[in-house]
């Protein structure tokens, strides 16, 4: 069995890991814009974020092009939650010295506010997001610059994820993967877990 306590990092996905919602775009934001009287188009929304998650547009600029006003940035973020057991997850690996980041796609300025808000930084770090890195998972190079940035070899990181291309991607250099899923298919040659709280026994030394 796969324990993290074999290697020296524990990655994590946020949305559909350390927060709840796996696709936040379709089950949060689209009817968020909806409900509060802005763009209706879905296909917009979606091709809108994905520049804003690429750090193209600012949270602002993305929501004026959806016909929010930015001040309601705070309503919309206040609609994500933990994932039950993440922060028992996280306790439990510090208690292990075992170092967690997280590589996501995210706009940069939510992933900032949310960490801030669940109080996620003394507990993760460093962040890898898509809107500082300006490369989105699955691509090769949000992962490389992930691998420079904790001075650590692929194969001592254990990575959490839950979609496959993204894990796909991280076996390619080389990382060790986990599948929570958010979706259907077969893991393939990813290790599957059904919970946070499963993650904690990877993160549990033998015996402890």
């Amino acid at each position: 069995m796969t324990n993290a306590n074999e290697y020296d990092v524990l990655a994590l996905d946020a949305m559909g890991v350390i927060y709840q919602s796996g696709d936040d775009v379709a089950e949060l934001l689209i009817p968020f814009i909806a409900a509060n009287g802005g763009c209706t188009d879905g296909e917009f929304i979606e091709q809108t974020y994905l520049g804003a998650s690429l750090g193209e547009l600012t949270s602002a600029e993305f929501w004026k092009m959806a016909g929010i006003d930015p001040g309601l940035e705070d309503s919309y973020l206040r609609l994500h939650r933990l994932t039950d057991g993440i922060r028992n997850l996280l306790i439990e690996a510090r208690h292990h010295a075992i170092k967690v980041c997280c590589i996501s796609n995210d706009v940069a300025e939510w992933s900032i506010a949310l960490r801030r808000r669940f109080r996620l930084e003394s507990l993760i770090g460093p962040w890898f997001i898509s809107g500082d890195i300006g490369v989105r998972k699955p691509g090769r190079d949000i992962y490389e610059t992930a691998l420079a940035g904790l001075r650590c070899k692929a194969s001592k990181v254990l990575f959490v994820d839950d979609r496959i291309r993204n894990l796909d991607a991280a076996r390619e250099l080389g990382i060790a993967t986990v599948w929570l899923p958010s979706e259907q298919g077969e893991p393939g040659d990813h290790r599957r877990v059904a919970s946070v709280n499963e993650l904690l026994r990877l993160v549990r030394p033998p015996g402890g």
